[in-house]
């Protein structure tokens, strides 16, 4: 298995989230699913260390995925 973050910049905060994928599925593919769940919905529910929360699609201005490493991300919600 493959751990990514994910933040999503929101036009007033940053949201990040932590997924586990495959071990053959790349960035760019985390990227195009989830840009198709934004294009199908209003909202994504997102799940971070403080529990789950709820994003508005339209107030998502970018979407960065990062592969998952321990001593270098920080999933606290600024």
């Amino acid at each position: 298995m493959k751990e990514f973050v994910v933040c999503y910049t929101l036009e007033d905060d940053i949201k990040r989230e932590r997924i586990i994928k495959e071990t053959d599925v790349s960035k760019e593919q985390v990227i195009q699913e989830i840009v198709k769940k934004i294009e199908h919905r209003k909202y994504l529910l997102a799940k971070g260390d403080q529990g789950e929360y709820r994003i508005n699609c339209s107030l998502i201005r970018y979407i960065g995925v990062h592969d998952y490493d321990e001593k270098n991300v920080n999933l606290i919600n600024s």
